[in-house]
């Protein structure tokens, strides 16, 4: 009886650890959640005004990067679109002209194949555990510690980043600090007027805003304390839903770490979702699609107009000024379960 009992105990204890084995190598092995679908990006501009001599129209074009699979599948226009591309940040665009020609009307539209994968650098605590090397600031970070029009890097910003970070050592620490202080400090609410622009200062004293908003002060925080720091936006796909049409763009942010590379925060998504606050500093979900970076953009060819402020909607000038009665709607489809 005894030697039974012995014999079923190192039976069991062998099948407990195989199976734990089997377990932690299918977590190892499972692959990194992504989602797949179609995207269609539509612009209409009805009832052109006569008057124009020409009418010109730049539309963001998203590209493959180290999270997303992008392929242009369909390209249609009133007129042809050939692709651009900026010098500042290297985002892509379809641009036309459209010459006195009798056209009361033109339509775009643009249809894209994507696979968006979840990326995670690493939680808080883990980046914390692993030795930060020194930081270089090469050419292509300079551009990320500078001001934007609407994210000047001194004054209130620079004050309160500097007591948001007192006492913490090294990037990730800092970060971190800044990141729970605009988590704290804005709440995700779009009322009144002002909000949506990426205005830092203003939604520093509003405590309120959009996406823009949220990650417009942390990047401000962020570069005011000598971390390169960038602004992405593109657009939102819900989960749980399989096709539909998208309201309007998401947007969220980078800091760069030495030896990590770019690490990803969405703090606004956190704020609507705080049960994925530790989540969303080092990590990105891939319901998400990316259309360019960056703020203050210079379009190619230039616009006549300043640069714009953030470009995930289309850019439209009549006569060299902009342009307003646009209508655009953004559509998608899941491709796989």
């Amino acid at each position: 009886m005894k030697l039974e009992r012995v014999v079923l105990c190192v039976f069991f204890l062998g099948a407990t650890s195989w199976a734990a084995t089997r377990f932690f190598l299918k977590a190892s092995e499972r692959p990194v959640p992504s989602r797949e679908f179609d995207f269609t990006y539509s612009v209409s501009l009805p009832n052109l005004p006569a008057h124009a001599n020409s009418l010109s129209i730049w539309i963001p074009v998203a590209t493959t990067n180290r999270h997303q699979e992008v392929r242009l599948l369909k390209v249609s226009g009133t007129v042809p679109l050939r692709i651009t591309r900026e010098s500042e940040y290297g985002n892509r665009m379809a641009f036309a002209e459209i010459r006195r020609t009798g056209f009361k009307s033109a339509h775009f539209a643009l249809t894209y194949h994507v696979t968006r994968h979840e990326y995670a650098v690493g939680s808080y605590r883990q980046l914390m555990q692993e030795n930060e090397k020194p930081g270089q600031i090469t050419p292509d970070l300079a551009r990320f510690l500078q001001s934007d029009h609407l994210v000047p890097i001194d004054g209130e910003i620079k004050q309160i980043a500097d007591k948001v970070v007192a006492g913490r050592k090294g990037e990730i620490a800092k970060a971190h600090a800044i990141y729970d202080y605009v988590f704290h400090h804005m709440r995700y609410d779009k009322s009144g007027t002002g909000w949506g622009h990426g205005n830092a200062v203003w939604a520093c004293d509003a405590k309120h805003g959009n996406c823009t908003d949220f990650h417009s002060l942390f990047i401000g925080m962020m570069r005011a304390e000598h971390i390169p720091a960038r602004f992405l936006i593109g657009f939102p796909l819900p989960t749980g839903v399989h096709q539909g049409s998208i309201p309007g763009y998401h947007c969220w942010a980078e800091f760069h770490v030495a030896g990590k590379g770019w690490v990803p925060v969405d703090i606004s998504e956190a704020w609507l979702n705080p049960s994925k606050y530790g989540f969303f500093f080092g990590s990105i979900d891939p319901n998400r699609m990316r259309f360019s970076v960056g703020r203050d953009i210079n379009l190619a060819p230039k616009q006549s107009g300043p640069p714009v402020n953030y470009f995930v909607y289309r850019y439209v000038e009549s006569n060299g000024k902009p342009y307003k009665p646009v209508h655009w709607q953004f559509s998608f489809r899941n491709t796989s379960s």
